[in-house]
């Protein structure tokens, strides 16, 4: 699969971005999907996990409450929105899809596939 991310930018504090990630091929449904981030000098972090289903959801402590995760595998499109962004949200943003199904979902290394990732920059 060939992933795109989009939705990137400069916002505000406080402010919302709408991040999408476009797949290619049929199969979309059945990869587990992820959003990682990694900020300048740092390694890469998870974000979001939303299940090849769409009913199981995580995220990291940092942005639960404030980012919301989402899929239409109609679309082939993976989402994420972000609200109440904050400064030590500045990085760029990866989306990430595995074929294999793990417990555990915050291991870039699980991962097979990546898109080309998509700057966000948050000012104060």
């Amino acid at each position: 699969v060939q992933l795109q991310a989009s939705g990137g930018g400069l916002v505000q504090a406080g402010g919302s971005l709408r991040l999408s990630c476009a797949a290619s091929g049929r199969t979309f449904s059945s990869y587990d999907m992820g959003w990682f981030r990694q900020a300048p000098g740092k390694e890469r972090e998870f974000v979001a996990i939303i299940r090849r289903s769409g009913g199981t959801i995580y995220y990291a402590d940092s942005v639960e409450g404030r980012f919301t995760i989402s899929r239409d595998n109609a679309k082939n499109t993976l989402y994420l929105q972000m609200n109440s962004l904050k400064p030590e949200d500045t990085a760029v943003y990866y989306c990430a899809a595995r074929r294999t199904y793990y417990s555990d979902y915050d291991r870039p290394q699980r991962y097979d596939y990546w898109g080309q990732g998509t700057l966000v920059t948050v000012s104060s």
